[in-house]
């Protein structure tokens, strides 16, 4: 029998957000990143979503979940109690039984929950290299990325006490550093590696369907209460915390992006209003659990306006084509996120932390948010850059003039 009774208010709970969370990706995430891309590249984007939503979920079950949540973790050092990895007990999730429990919840209801997190964050990164990778290669840099970035990183922040950057007492609460900044600095690793696309800049590449794109808005700050909140792992007041507060942060970013849109270009977007929303519910991420209200407004205040230059003047300056701006919006929200909760989460501004010595807290927050940029950069780029030597990245210029969607898996979803 389990120590700790299944709670059903817990349970219910969570088995709604998990529901949520995997609704971000299908389909919110694939509405929302296929009304961004041209129409004849329509279907290649959905059809990364629906393989990676597969192919995670393998992963997940075979090794994921052990490496990240197993107790018996490798060592950093003889002389530390800190781990980078997680061990092998849990393999094909030996021991997950029904009557198993995490908390207050079914262990299968954890596993699931964790699952759809392992799902999303490399399906982030598609917005970096959409129209333009070959499936072959986003399938194996998913696999591979998936085991040798999100993993370690899951499990340091969020494996336990043993995990190194949770021994730091890091705050990241749903996936600010977890998500956000391994799928965007890795995206835009991608962005760089496999090159623009043909026509990039000088030829216009506008969304096929912002009707799509603002339908798959929806569908991802609906899914996010469900990021968020369900990361409390219980039906409490600190659930209840982060929804508000995730609520507030992309309201307040997207009329950021707006004003500042409206005030340089004289109208405002739907597009920019979109993309402002999802840089605030990024950003509000890492923060959930230990902000108020007043620090989700400076929050998604601050990640507007940052994110709006992320995607626009430094993504310029820069000459990478982040198609779909998934670092300008994951890499930067989640890292600014990341860095403010350790400011926001005192009580003295109005956040749940008493006493936090906010200097230190900051020092840690950047600690862990530069180790972490470090890695995702460092691995992806080898990932990259042996997948090209062997694979190759990029679809041939014909096929990506063509259209993905016709070229590699012989369908399209438009008649021309």
């Amino acid at each position: 029998m389990p120590e700790t009774p299944i709670q059903p208010a817990d349970t219910a709970w969570l088995l709604t957000a998990t529901a949520l969370v995997l609704f971000m990706t299908l389909p919110g995430l694939a509405i929302f990143y296929g009304g961004l891309v041209r129409a004849k590249n329509v279907l290649s984007v959905l059809m990364q979503c629906l393989a990676i939503t597969a192919l995670v979920t393998v992963l997940w079950v075979a090794f994921g979940y052990s490496l990240v949540f197993d107790q018996l973790g490798l060592r950093v050092a003889a002389e530390s109690p800190a781990t980078w990895i997680g061990g092998i007990s849990k393999l094909f999730l030996r021991g997950v039984r029904s009557d198993s429990v995490v908390g207050t919840v079914p262990e299968t209801v954890f596993v699931t929950y964790q699952m759809t997190f392992a799902i999303i964050t490399p399906a982030l990164i598609i917005g970096a290299f959409a129209e333009r990778m070959k499936f072959s290669a986003m399938l194996w840099f998913t696999g591979l990325w998936a085991t040798l970035v999100y993993l370690p990183v899951c499990h340091m922040v969020w494996g336990g006490s043993t995990g190194w950057m949770a021994r730091m007492g890091v705050f990241d609460f749903a996936g600010g550093i977890v998500v956000h900044i391994t799928a965007g600095f890795s995206a835009l690793v991608a962005a760089v590696l496999v090159g623009g696309r043909h026509g990039y800049p000088h030829q216009p590449m506008p969304p096929h369907s912002l009707t799509l794109t603002v339908i798959g808005t929806g569908m991802l700050w609906v899914g996010w209460f469900g990021f968020n909140a369900g990361s409390a792992v219980a039906a409490n007041g600190q659930a209840g915390m982060a929804m508000l507060v995730t609520q507030i942060s992309p309201s307040v970013a997207a009329l950021t992006w707006m004003a500042i849109e409206w005030t340089r270009f004289g109208k405002p977007s739907v597009l920019g209003f979109a993309t402002g929303a999802i840089a605030g519910l990024a950003a509000i991420t890492p923060a959930a659990g230990t902000v108020g209200p007043a620090g989700a407004m400076a929050i998604g205040c601050a990640s507007g306006a940052l994110c709006f230059v992320g995607a626009t003047w430094l993504k310029r300056w820069g000459g990478y084509d982040d198609s779909l701006d998934a670092f300008g919006v994951h890499g930067l929200g989640g890292l600014l996120g990341t860095l403010l909760v350790g400011v926001f989460a005192s009580s003295r501004f109005g956040g749940q932390v008493e006493g936090l010595d906010v200097g230190r807290q900051l020092g840690v927050q950047a600690l862990c948010a530069g180790v972490t940029i470090a890695w995702s950069v460092a691995v992806s780029w080898l990932l990259l850059k042996g997948l090209d030597a062997t694979l190759g990245l990029r679809a041939e210029e014909t096929h990506e003039r063509h259209g993905l969607d016709i070229s590699l898996h012989n369908e399209s979803g438009y008649n021309y």
